[in-house]
């Protein structure tokens, strides 16, 4: 336990050492919320929508924690390259408490940076209907950065270059974040793009979190939605356990 204390420890230090790195990251969910928001606001509500921003904040939130969590991967191929997770795993402790507590603190992390983006949505003009279901919108926004944290970090134990491993993240987490229902309703799209944002991790966050925040509008259901996060968070702490053991630092 000391082990995954101190790694999850460590990964917090270095997120609050970078105040340039914590601004930064909020530049994309800001043009999003101001772009999208308020550029598509009155096409959604003549569509008979109702307030585009109350639909696209959830989205945003999930966004800043995937794009945060998926590349906490990046510090572990660091970690690799200067030395640091050489000098950890000859100590006599488990790869899978070093890999859970890298993982533990990237999701900690990401679930920061999606607290920070949802105070920033407050400030645009978002405002959650149902207060009682925030406790619920936490743990999926923490079941969300778990996924994706162990799914970076899985990765990064494969790859020893840095391009290589910011090519991939980018050609994965852009279709999956534009494929999840962050942007527009997943009611009434054609078959073959109903199935593949089905088959999108981030769509069930996506729509729990919504429901969460305005207490309607669930398209799978949150019974599903919370069974496929509890899943493929289980799943890929699995599968990234088992890649961070084969890493040769």
């Amino acid at each position: 336990m000391n082990v995954i204390y101190i790694m999850w420890l460590r990964q917090l230090k270095k997120y609050f050492r970078s105040k340039s790195r914590i601004v930064g990251s909020l530049g994309q969910p800001l043009l999003f919320l101001l772009a999208f928001g308020f550029g598509f606001g009155s096409i959604f509500r003549k569509a008979g929508e109702g307030n585009y921003m109350q639909f696209l904040a959830p989205g945003i939130i999930l966004m800043s924690v995937l794009f945060t969590a998926i590349f906490s991967g990046i510090d572990l191929i660091w970690d690799r390259q200067f030395g640091f997770l050489k000098e950890t795993m000859v100590a006599p402790v488990s790869r899978f408490q070093i890999m859970l507590g890298k993982t533990l603190g990237g999701a900690t992390v990401a679930t920061i940076q999606g607290v920070i983006v949802f105070i920033l949505t407050l400030i645009v003009g978002f405002r959650p209907q149902e207060v009682l279901l925030l406790p619920f919108a936490a743990v999926v926004v923490i079941l969300v950065a778990v996924i994706f944290t162990s799914l970076g970090i899985g990765l990064a134990s494969t790859m020893e270059d840095m391009q290589g491993f910011q090519l991939i993240m980018n050609f994965l987490v852009m279709p999956i974040f534009f494929l999840s229902g962050a942007l527009f309703p997943l009611q009434g799209l054609p078959g073959a793009m109903d199935i593949i944002a089905s088959l999108d991790p981030l769509s069930y966050g996506v729509d729990g979190l919504r429901y969460a925040f305005i207490g309607s509008g669930s398209v799978f259901g949150i019974a599903t939605d919370m069974t496929v996060l509890i899943f493929l968070a289980l799943l890929l702490l699995f599968i990234g356990s088992k890649l961070f053991e084969r890493i040769q630092a």
